[in-house]
């Protein structure tokens, strides 16, 4: 990669949803597919391998969505897929968690236990268990045939729990270490020891909420981010704060690249993303929506060939293919 010049593209919008898209995954083999979530209580699976298209009445479209997913009785908040990009698992304001046969869009599992909105869902590593986070203040760690084996917080999970909504969580895929990094509007980011669920450290120093968490490919570091605008880098290994990015606005995502040693926001009104190493900003993006659309950045991620993020504008994403030229 020495030498190597990085551009950004903009591929497109992709429309579908009838309301606000709030999720979006991608499959970790770069296979031309993704799944989006929405208010419109839908999941939508999307075949990329459509070419782009422009009209003179819109913005240049990219990607056909060939399959919806429906059951949720509320807002779908969460979307991730299992790392063999078979299954995907979806979080509701409903209450419930569903397992979805991406193959026939049929729901194969049901997880009911949560008293409140679930906010944020995520796959261990080797798919066997699933962790959930919610408005009821707890977080759950399911197996796969929906059965709950622990819950963190609440009035039956211990004291060690957030005293506040806990909006995001996700697994750290260190085998070594297997834990659980969750945030929450108490300000904190708490990490558990996944063979236990018991805490093992609480990282304080967000000014505001926080909305999002994320964990490096080599479960060594966390991001995370929020109303405060700032992003904080923390050392899983020792539980320590290393330093900060300022992002300016309101972080709604962060994720990692699994290639490169960059981090990707979704803020309030831009996509940024730094170099961790100079810890410089790489690029700002800003899709490519009408002006008379209001706009924010909810959810991003980064894949080896591509960067996709999902804006507020109603029931569309945007896609910006990550172009590497030698």
């Amino acid at each position: 990669m020495a030498g190597a010049q990085e551009s950004l593209v903009y591929a497109g919008v992709m429309r579908g949803h009838n309301d606000v898209v709030t999720a979006i995954a991608t499959p970790i083999d770069n296979s031309p597919f993704i799944v989006s979530s929405s208010r419109d209580k839908s999941l939508l699976v999307w075949d990329l391998t459509n070419p782009i298209q422009a009209t003179q009445d819109s913005s240049s479209e990219y990607g056909v969505p060939f399959r919806r997913l429906t059951g949720h009785g509320h807002f779908v908040q969460d979307v991730v897929l299992s790392s063999d990009g078979q299954f995907a698992l979806s979080g509701s304001w409903d209450g419930e968690l569903r397992l979805w046969d991406l193959s026939t869009g049929v729901t194969t599992r049901r997880f009911v236990g949560h008293e409140k909105d679930v906010l944020s869902v995520a796959f261990s590593i080797d798919n066997r268990q699933i962790v959930s986070a919610s408005r009821d203040r707890t977080i759950k760690l399911w197996n796969t045939l929906g059965e709950c084996k622990y819950t963190i917080g609440g009035d039956l999970g211990g004291g060690e729990g957030h005293t506040g909504w806990v909006s995001c969580v996700r697994f750290s895929p260190n085998n070594f270490a297997p834990t659980i990094v969750s945030g929450s509007w108490d300000r904190s980011v708490k990490v558990w020891n996944l063979t236990n669920c018991k805490l093992r450290c609480t990282l304080d120093g967000h000014g505001g909420y926080v909305s999002a968490v994320a964990v490096s490919p080599d479960g060594s570091l966390c991001a995370s981010g929020g109303k405060d605008g700032v992003t904080l880098l923390w050392d899983l290994t020792e539980g320590k704060r290393l330093y900060s990015l300022d992002a300016g606005s309101i972080i709604n995502s962060l994720c990692f690249s699994p290639n490169r040693y960059w981090l990707c926001a979704a803020t309030q009104d831009s996509i940024k993303i730094w170099d961790l190493e100079s810890k410089h900003i790489v690029q700002d993006l800003r899709p490519e929506v009408p002006v008379s659309t209001r706009m924010a950045a909810l959810c991003t991620l980064v894949t080896p060939m591509e960067l996709s993020a999902s804006t507020r504008s109603r029931g569309s994403a945007t896609l910006a293919r990550l172009c590497i030229l030698f």
